[in-house]
């Protein structure tokens, strides 16, 4: 028996949360999606409200990831212990709020999904994921894990797809906010992609109002980052699973565009 598992790249700002608003609930029930992982940690463009957390999971999401914008809403920080279906980082220092990764009933078993953020380019001395991830690993009983691994490099990524192939069911990049094109599925079976994309703004600088980039670039003072405006895209993987073995049989990319 099969299942399909949906990833969807990071909501970045008010554009994303009315694509995902709109989109996702007819995308899962198109597809047979059976299970839902969704990056929320742009949502706020930097960070998760417990609003936008609540938003998306009305938008279908099962499980939300978040990444380096986790600390950057403080009323969230009560809300990641109250909430056991969002996680962060799961190798941020022990005494942060909330979790890493948590194991979830389904209909067709039990999912443990982890996640993870890389150490290049990323503040707050996160501990190495690389570690992080055979401890936690040891304590998983489930054949079906998924992998979100929010990282700057994509050397960092492919390392640690090939660190996890084979222990793991997907690992997926996010962070980067472009989508690549190099989804597949790994010699032992793990599904991989470098990174999902993000769900926002299309005609943006990774969300943002594209002048406002230039405007750094270009050294001037710096500003207050605001989304930008138009139409806009949702961007992620789909998994098809094999559940009595957890790994994953076939991956592919997806684009959907057209909601403003």
């Amino acid at each position: 028996m099969t299942v399909k598992i949906l990833a969807v790249g990071d909501i970045c700002g008010p554009p994303g949360l009315r694509m995902l608003s709109k989109r996702l609930r007819p995308f899962i029930e198109e597809n047979d999606i059976a299970f839902t992982v969704v990056n929320g940690e742009n949502a706020a463009l930097t960070g998760l409200t417990p609003e936008n957390a609540e938003a998306i999971f009305r938008a279908g999401a099962d499980v939300i990831t978040l990444g380096n914008h986790t600390w950057n809403r403080r009323e969230i920080l009560s809300y990641l212990d109250e909430n056991a279906f969002i996680l962060r980082p799961a190798n941020y220092a022990p005494q942060t709020p909330g979790r890493g990764w948590g194991v979830f009933e389904t209909p067709f078993g039990d999912v443990c999904v982890l996640n993870l953020i890389g150490r290049c380019d990323m503040p707050f001395g996160p501990d190495n994921p690389f570690f992080e991830a055979d401890r936690i690993l040891k304590k998983v009983q489930t054949p079906i894990v998924l992998v979100d691994f929010h990282a700057e490099a994509t050397s960092e990524k492919l390392a640690m797809a090939y660190h996890l192939d084979g222990r793991v069911t997907a690992l997926w990049g996010t962070h980067t906010h472009v989508q690549t094109s190099d989804a597949e599925v790994f010699p032992k079976g793990t599904g991989y992609i470098t990174d999902l994309g993000m769900t926002g703004a299309a005609r943006s600088v990774i969300g943002i109002r594209p002048e406002q980039s230039v405007s750094m670039y270009l050294g001037n003072p710096p500003q207050r980052f605001e989304a930008a405006e138009g139409p806009a895209k949702m961007e992620g993987a789909v998994f098809t699973v094999d559940v009595n073995t957890g790994r994953c049989v076939a991956v592919e990319a997806f684009r959907l565009e057209g909601v403003r």
